[in-house]
């Protein structure tokens, strides 16, 4: 029997492994918390599809054409085309494992509008989709598991994959209780572990989500791909551990943007692009907040409480939680922050990586979004590029060859000793902390020249002592192995931004302010001797 190895149980991996199980291939699936930890849980706003009693006018081709637009040029025609033409069978999929969408008197799936779109295309599940379908894969997982083709393990991080001669065997795997490292062979190696939100500390993501399997992968030849373009969502609120979402399904049901002006409200907004302009894509939005210069505020208020009740439970708890904020009554005050990245390993159109076996899906697989993703696009390529993996695998032959990796398994448990044994006047978490906050600063919604220098010659010293500081053996082993690996992918990510000279999507620089035909390529970078590579290559998504 096959055996699939997958990193990370959100929707995206917990998708895959519904898939293959069902195709009867074995899957062990790993993760450090349960699938209901997962960011998955977080994404409240919906799931795009265009079913067949889309609004008059809207089509598949339509949907196509606004995630091309969307990504500014630089999202692969074909992905794009298999991810928006396979939507409805997404949704019915979803519906058969017990899904619960928000339906209207017949039935259907009600639609609201995100931004960027030029129709009512996504459904949703009340204010908790991503909870709802989470909830769904679970069960379904938990079937297959007690049928023999699942095997759910937690408490264990993803250490490095185990890559010779460009082809992965497997991965080299920690238990966290344990403390130790051991490996784990497979006939493949897909990686579901999102995107990098601790890289930037304060995200609308979870954290635990921190960027260092695609920065260890990165150390061992995979290559990354339009890391410079991050997604600032333009309205979420502070707390005191993270910045909370106030999705745009509140933008959807007609909320308005404003600041206050010499004592009037100003729809700054609607007044630049019009009457949809509180719904345009996320970048726009979110650099004309920025460009205010002003506290700047989303009202609902003047809808029926009874519509905010039934429509933005969520968002009506939260404001009232953590600020105080009736949304029937009063404004929300909002601000960006980052909340997606597009950019992550570069695979081809089947979601294998430049090394053969090693497979990448959801947030951490850049493929789809280009410089920009649309809002409800991102749950839609989760379950997609899941099910694509999926196929991929069950229709592949076994690789009969094994190779031996004791060798390495006994060379890092070696280095695990020896940062055990290291002491600095720095502990590892602070300069976790003062690396996010590098990043922040200076790879922020607008960037330059000289601030992306600076951001990289502050990230290339954490790098310089990473082998020197002082490792908490209080702290999860994880917590001390992954900083070179985060650290590098920082660097990576300046590094793209910085060689980026244009403004494209959310990647916006006030010292090249224009999109270029020169730059309508995708950025890649590779680790080769130490040394970072950047190309841009127009091609890369096209070819399988």
């Amino acid at each position: 029997m096959k055996k699939v190895l997958i990193i990370g149980s959100g929707i995206s991996g917990m998708s895959c492994a519904v898939k293959l199980a069902e195709a009867g291939i074995y899957v062990l699936l790993i993760s450090p918390f349960p699938s209901e930890r997962s960011q998955s849980v977080m994404a409240a706003g919906g799931i795009n599809a265009v079913l067949p009693d889309c609004e008059e006018g809207d089509s598949v081709s339509c949907h196509i054409e606004d995630t091309l637009k969307g990504g500014d040029s630089l999202a692969g025609g074909k992905a794009v085309e298999g991810l928006c033409r396979h939507a409805e069978e997404v949704i019915r999929y979803l519906e058969g494992i017990g899904t619960v969408f928000t339906v209207d008197n017949s039935g259907h799936p009600v639609r609201r509008a995100f931004g960027g779109q030029s129709y009512r295309r996504t459904c949703y599940c009340g204010a908790s989709t991503g909870k709802q379908i989470v909830s769904a894969l679970v069960m379904e997982a938990r079937r297959l598991e007690a049928a023999g083709f699942i095997e759910r393990r937690i408490a264990t991080c993803f250490h490095s994959a185990l890559i010779r001669d460009g082809k992965c065997y497997g991965a080299l795997l920690c238990d966290n209780k344990g403390r130790k490292l051991y490996t784990e062979y497979a006939d493949a190696l897909v990686m579901a572990t999102g995107g990098q939100n601790a890289l930037f500390g304060k995200t609308t993501g979870s954290t635990l989500c921190d960027g260092y399997a695609a920065g260890k992968l990165f150390l061992q030849g995979a290559e990354l791909k339009n890391l410079e373009f991050i997604q600032y969502h333009p309205t979420t609120i502070e707390t005191s551990q993270k910045r909370i979402l106030v999705s745009e399904a509140v933008r959807g049901e007609g909320g308005r943007l404003f600041f206050m002006d010499k004592g009037n409200r100003k729809y700054f907004t609607e007044d630049k692009y019009g009457p949809r302009g509180n719904l345009m894509t996320r970048d726009l939005v979110s650099r004309e907040i920025y460009a205010a210069g002003k506290d700047v505020y989303l009202d609902i208020s003047f809808l029926n409480r009874k519509i905010i009740d039934q429509k933005l439970p969520e968002v009506r708890d939260v404001c009232m939680k953590y600020k105080g904020i009736d949304i029937s009554r009063e404004p929300i005050p909002v601000a960006p922050s980052v909340h997606f990245f597009m950019g992550g390993l570069a695979v081809r159109l089947n979601h294998e990586t430049n090394i053969r076996n090693l497979f990448a899906i959801g947030e951490c697989a850049s493929i789809y979004h280009g410089a920009n993703r649309l809002g409800g696009n991102s749950l839609l390529a989760a379950l997609y590029s899941g099910m694509v993996v999926a196929k991929e695998l069950d229709g592949r032959e076994n690789d009969t060859k094994k190779e031996d990796f004791s060798g390495y398994l006994a060379d890092e448990d070696q280095k695990l000793q020896k940062m055990a044994e290291s002491r600095s006047r720095f502990p590892v978490m602070y300069i976790r902390d003062m690396a996010a906050e590098t990043m922040e600063k200076q790879l922020g919604i607008v960037r330059n020249e000289e601030a992306l220098k600076e951001g990289i010659s502050e990230i290339e010293y954490y790098l310089s002592v990473a082998d020197r500081i002082c490792y908490d053996s209080s702290v999860p082993v994880y917590t001390n192995y992954s900083l070179q690996a985060i650290l590098s992918l920082a660097l990576a990510t300046l590094t793209c931004a910085k060689e980026r000279r244009e403004s494209r999507g959310a990647h916006y620089r006030t010292d090249y302010t224009e999109t270029k035909t020169d730059y309508e390529y995708a950025t890649i970078i590779s680790f080769d001797h130490g040394q970072y590579r950047v190309r841009l290559d127009k091609e890369f998504e096209y070819e399988s």
